[in-house]
Parts: C-alpha cells; structure tokens; sequence
C-alpha cells in the first residue's frame, strides 16, 4: 500500500487515488441513466484518462510490491476494474476505496470501530473470503469474455449465463453451440462450481462458527453466574449456621 517515504505525498495520493474512484464510478452510473455520455468530447478523455493513469499505478504498484503474489491476490478487484470490455467494471474501483479507508483506520480515528466492524473485518478477510470472491468474480468475467467471443453474444449476456452456470441453477435459455464455446463451459463447470462452493461454504461456516461461539459464550456466562450464585449461597448458608449455633446451645443451658 505504502508508495512514498512521505506521509503527507502518501495521503495527498491516496485522496486522488479515492476522488478518481468515485469519479469514474459516478461517470459510470450518469452514463447507465443516460444523464451523460462518456464516449464523447470532454467527458471521453476524462474517462480513458483515468483509465490509463489506473493502469499506470496497477504495474507501478506490482513492480514496488515485495510480495508479488501477495499483491496479485489483494489487488485481484483492482485488476478487473481495468477491464475496458465494459464500463461496469469500473465499479470495482471502489474496493481500492475501501483498503485504503482500511490501511488509514478512518473508522477507528472517527469512532466507528466497533463490534460491526470487527466481525466484518473478521468475515472479509479472516475467512479469506476476499481472495475466493476475488478469484471467483475473475473466472466469471474471463469465462464470460471469452464465451462472448465464440458465441457472438453481448457481454451483460454472457455473464448472466456464466453466473448460472457456475451457480448450478442451468436455466438452459442460453447454451454454447461452438466448440470454443463449450470447452469454455466445460472449464467453468469444474473450476467455476467449485470456487463457488467454497465461497458459500465460507460464507455459511463464518455464521455457524460464529453463532456457535455465540452460545458457547452464553453458557460459559450461564455457568460463572451459577457458580458465583452457588458461593453466595454457601456464604449466606455459613453465617446462617454460625447465628443459630449460639442460640443452640443457650436453648440447650436452659433445659
């Protein structure tokens, strides 16, 4: 994450990096509604723009990266949003949004940090369900690029049928009819299905773990508080006897 020496050209980066995020996204949507065109004039050099000073810092970011593979696998929405098949991708330029809201702790310098944070820290990363949602969103969009190719079809197309078809829901209203085709549809039964698996398994072992740490946790309170109960009552059981012994014995003196 860390590019220059000093902080202050760090942040003052790291605004631009975030207002270019959110510019391009915003030209994006104004341009889905028809509010604006971003393939003409002044709108369409900001656009590309943009675009290539993205890819500029994505290959400077690789060749600074210590770990190459490290940053391969945490910059995996970065590489998709550079996709320039279609300006949805531009989207994905948000999570760049969202480590570098991480990397400053903007939620804990604000007060924000708290037990919905944390367990989403925990779900996003601890889980490693960014890199499996990460690995999985990039075999949809690969397969469905390439699907689009043999098939001759629209991307928003292609990927509706990537999506049901690693899902395993097959509706069966789009099917490959070339040879390049369905070798890719043969690849994104094996490797699409089973990358999707494992991101619904993670998703649905995260919430059982955590519900059952949940009542792991009451029982372990349950059984304190019954131990703490159970000492008080003794102690109370204690001074009880201690009282009633004396009038014992001046009972007993008397008969």
């Amino acid at each position: 994450m860390k590019r220059f020496k000093n902080k202050k050209i760090e942040l003052l980066y790291s605004i631009f990096i975030v207002t270019l995020a959110i510019v391009s996204v915003l030209l994006v949507i104004f341009d889905y509604f028809n509010v604006i065109n971003i393939y003409h004039g002044l709108l369409f050099k900001i656009y590309y723009g943009i675009w290539i000073f993205y890819i500029i810092d994505y290959v400077t970011g690789f060749f600074m990266a210590k770990n190459k593979k490290q940053f391969l696998l945490d910059t995996a929405l970065d590489l998709i949003s550079l996709i320039p098949a279609h300006p949805i991708f531009v989207i994905f330029r948000l999570y760049r949004v969202i480590r570098i809201v991480r990397y400053y702790n903007i939620f804990w310098k604000f007060g924000w940090d708290g037990k919905f944070t944390g367990g989403l820290h925990r779900f996003i990363y601890d889980t490693g369900f960014i890199y499996l949602f990460s690995v999985s969103i990039v075999i949809l969009i690969l397969s469905a690029l390439i699907f689009a190719f043999f098939e001759h079809y629209n991307l928003s197309t292609s990927l509706w049928w990537a999506i049901t078809t690693a899902t395993t829901v097959g509706y069966g209203d789009i099917a490959p009819q070339t040879g390049g085709g369905r070798c890719i549809a043969v690849f994104l039964m094996f490797g699409g299905v089973g990358f999707i698996g494992l991101l619904t398994s993670t998703i649905t072992d995260f919430f059982t773990h955590d519900s059952s740490d949940a009542t792991d946790d009451k029982i372990d309170k349950l059984s304190t508080q019954i131990e703490e109960l159970t000492k008080q009552v003794n102690y109370l059981q204690k001074n009880v006897n201690k009282k009633s012994a004396p009038q014992k014995r001046n009972t007993k003196n008397k008969n």
